[in-house]
Formats: structure tokens, C-alpha cells, sequence
């Protein structure tokens, strides 16, 4: 009887590396690859460019490979524990670093049945990182790119979005990565605010900004950046309007379009009750929801409908119905806003919502309520959390002081520590160098 043998992979972009792995696995008997889940590798580094089937599909069809199974993590132990495999066969690049304590969890579960780890050499001058990158650089196609946002959704605990109001300030949502908690973290992806663009183009924040304008910004982001965008079109306008409104973005590649249920001019949530204030009836709030969605030719765009009872004080029963009613109109997901610091109506909604609901996904703008926590999110439920207005307000202080230093000292000396250095923008902005 032939051994058992078990590969695990991403399979995302395949490159020699994998097949030299795939090949000399097959020699020591029966392969079955464990192809990892988009959850999986979502967890680690961006979301895989092809979804679970089509990269399952392409192993199923290499020389070779006897099984394909599903690794729902990065731990292989559920699935080794289950097949009981005689060989696991890996590159030993991954005796340093992240992969380490994986490593040695492999050996360690083996052991129980006297299993052997088999080690091949590195496949030198090619990673999928390094085909990662190229691609990224490249950039993205509008179906693609507007797909990410559903798939986002469906494979990780959350989804950090964060404002963009121009194409540098999206470079650095593309771009910027830490640690946290002993894992790689970065945005997800960009909000095209109402607020921010306006505030960028020195107009106030009551729709003055026409959808062709905005769409200008959106097309100079999406021109140096690959990850999806949420699009603020405050009330979405006439609903005749906002039909238009759907098909314009889905054609630019746009994910989601969130609209709130306000009527008449437009005043910022943030001012509460101390301005004028209209919410639209829900009967003809969900028609614009229903006529938006027939608008739509894709299956991939969403329209997220934003509930401003808690900001009205219209009550929380009056925002549970709104979500409800709004679902079923056709809203594929809802935002729940608050003007509080306190998050306690936001924490009470989710409560209530995830008892009868725990599918839909929720979006939250926590602006206010800015104490909670990504994983305190995650526990209420929330999927995703955008960042909504900072990039803007944090740029606006550093500028002012920059530009009063200028003249304070009569030269620009001072304010150079201030300053982002010349090098570092010709070596942020692809394609300078």
C-alpha cells in the first residue's frame, strides 16, 4: 500500500516552487493537498486573488495530486489528525519566523502515529510575495476589485476600511501594515466620504459635490490602488437619481454605495438634533432601495442602507424596524450610527439585531463612539468598521502647522521635522523612481 502524503498550500498564484513541491511529494505516495480556505489565508495577508473552488480546481488538475481538501486554517492539525497522513512534506523556509510554532505543531501531531515531516529546499528567485507585489503594482480589473468587498466580507472576522479622499491618502490605506497581537494587520479597503471629499475640495458638506465630480476622485484612486471602496452618497438623492447613481458606480468598479434614510438638504449626522432633521418614511426609503437594486447588472455591488434612528432619537425600536423592513427591500447590508461616546445604544442594537438576525452584514462609523475595540466589535457581531474622516483631519493640523512656521520663521528650517523628506515621497509614489 502506497503512503499517505499531505501538502498544504494557498495555491493562489502558482509558481515552479509549488510544482517542484507537488512532484516530489507525489513520489512518496498518494498526495492529497490541503488547499487553505480564503478565510484561511485572509487571516495572515490579503484576501487570494482566485476564491477557494477556482484554486481548488487548478490543484485538482495537476499531475499528481491524488485528493484535494479544504484547510479552514493555517494549523494543519485538524486536517492531519483526520487523514492521518505518513508524510507531510513542506519547503523548509518555514523553520524561522511565523511558521515556526506551525512547524513544530506538525511534528509534534505526527509523532502520535510515528508520521514524518519531509523537507525541499527553498525554489530560490521566486515567492508568491514577490508575485503578489508585481500584481499589485499592475493593478486590478472593475469586476475583480468590485467583488473583494462581498468576499472580504464572507472570510474575515471583520473588514477595517479607511477614509480616502484622494489618490495619496489611498496609497496609504493600499499601503500601511503593523503588528498587532503578533499578526501582520492593514485596511481592507477605502470610503469615499461625502464629507471629506467636499471638505478636500473646499465645499461644504451638503451634497454640493455632483456624482461626476466625486466619480473623478474615485477614478484617480482606484488608478493607483487595487482594494475595494465603500462610496458615502449621503440620501442618495431623488430615487430616480440614485438609479443612475448605482449604475455609475458599478461601472467605475465600486463595491458598495451606503445612503441614509434622511430627507431634504443634507445635514451632517454628527449635528444630531441640534439642526433640522427629517428621516424619510420607510415605505418610500425602501422603494429607493428596491429601484436601486433592479438599477444594478452585477451581483457583486451592494447597496448598504443607513439607519439614522439612534442619531434622531427616534429609538432603538424605530432602527431595529428600519433594518428589517430595509432587508427585506433588498439592502444587502446596514450601517447603525450614533452620535454618543458611549457605545452602550450601538452595543444594544447589535444585541438585538444578531438574536434575529446573524447573516446580514452591519457596518459601524465609530467617529464617536471611539473607545471600542476591533475585537470588541468582532464580538458584537459588527463586520465591518470604517475609519471615516481621519486621514483628512489628521492632514488638515499638520499642514496648518507647517504653513505657520513658514512664516513664523520666516524660512522653512523649522518645519522640515514636520515634513515628510523628499526621498520618501519619490519612493512612496509608484513609478517615480
Amino acid at each position: 500500500m502506497n503512503k499517505k502524503v499531505y501538502v498544504g498550500m494557498s495555491a493562489d498564484l502558482l509558481h515552479p516552487g509549488h510544482i517542484n513541491i507537488i512532484n516530489e511529494a507525489a513520489k512518496l505516495g498518494d498526495l492529497t493537498v490541503g488547499v487553505l480556505t480564503d478565510t484561511a489565508i485572509a487571516s495572515y495577508k490579503r484576501l487570494p486573488f482566485m476564491t477557494y473552488e477556482q484554486r481548488k480546481k487548478v490543484v485538482e488538475n495537476i499531475k499528481g495530486v491524488s485528493k484535494v481538501v479544504a484547510q479552514e486554517t493555517l494549523d494543519y492539525r485538524d486536517n492531519l489528525n483526520a487523514l492521518k497522513p505518513d508524510i507531510v512534506v513542506h519547503g523548509d523556509d518555514w523553520k524561522e519566523g511565523v511558521q515556526l510554532k506551525t512547524r513544530q505543531q506538525v511534528i509534534d501531531t505526527l509523532d502520535k502515529w510515528g508520521g514524518e515531516l519531509v523537507e525541499f529546499s527553498y525554489t530560490q528567485g521566486i515567492s508568491s510575495t514577490q508575485l503578489n507585489n508585481a500584481l499589485s503594482e499592475i493593478g486590478t480589473t472593475v469586476d475583480v476589485r468590485m467583488a473583494m468587498l462581498r468576499r472580504l466580507i464572507n472570510s474575515k472576522p471583520i473588514v477595517r476600511i479607511l477614509e480616502a479622499h484622494n489618490a495619496l491618502s489611498a496609497l496609504i490605506a493600499e499601503n500601511t501594515q503593523v503588528e498587532r497581537n503578533g499578526k501582520m494587520v492593514s485596511f481592507d479597503g477605502v470610503w469615499s466620504s461625502s464629507l471629506t471629499d467636499a471638505t478636500a475640495k473646499g465645499k461644504p458638506d451638503i451634497e454640493a459635490i455632483d456624482i461626476t465630480s466625486r466619480l473623478n476622485s474615485v477614478s484617480d484612486i482606484f488608478e493607483v490602488t487595487t482594494k475595494p471602496m465603500l462610496f458615502d452618497a449621503d440620501t442618495g438623492g431623488k430615487t430616480e437619481h440614485f438609479e443612475f447613481t448605482v449604475r455609475s458606480l458599478e461601472r467605475a468598479g465600486v463595491s458598495a454605495v451606503v445612503i441614509e434614510d434622511k430627507t431634504g438638504l443634507k445635514k451632517n449626522s454628527l449635528f444630531g438634533t441640534d439642526v433640522k432633521q427629517t428621516q424619510d418614511t420607510i415605505e418610500n426609503f425602501c422603494d429607493k432601495i428596491s429601484r436601486g437594486k433592479k438599477a444594478q447588472i452585477s451581483n457583486d455591488f451592494m447597496i448598504i442602507a443607513r439607519i439614522e434612528s439612534l442619531i434622531l432619537e427616534a429609538g432603538m425600536d424605530d432602527a431595529l424596524t428600519r433594518a428589517n423592513a430595509y432587508i427585506k427591500a433588498g439592502a444587502d447590508g446596514i450601517m447603525i450610527h450614533s452620535r454618543h461616546k458611549d457605545p452602550a445604544e450601538i452595543i444594544e442594537f447589535m444585541s438585538k439585531f444578531r438574536a434575529k438576525d446573524q447573516s446580514t452584514p452591519v457596518v459601524v462609523v465609530p467617529t464617536s463612539f471611539n473607545s471600542v475595540t476591533i475585537e470588541e466589535f468582532i464580538e458584537m457581531g459588527v463586520n465591518v468598521v470604517v475609519t471615516a474622516n481621519h486621514m483628512l483631519r489628521s492632514a488638515y493640523p499638520a499642514m496648518l502647522k507647517v504653513a505657520t512656521s513658514v512664516l513664523k520663521n520666516g524660512r522653512t528650517l523649522e518645519a522640515e521635522p514636520d515634513c515628510m523628506s523628499i526621498k520618501e515621497i519619490l519612493e512612496f509614489i509608484p513609478g517615480t523612481k
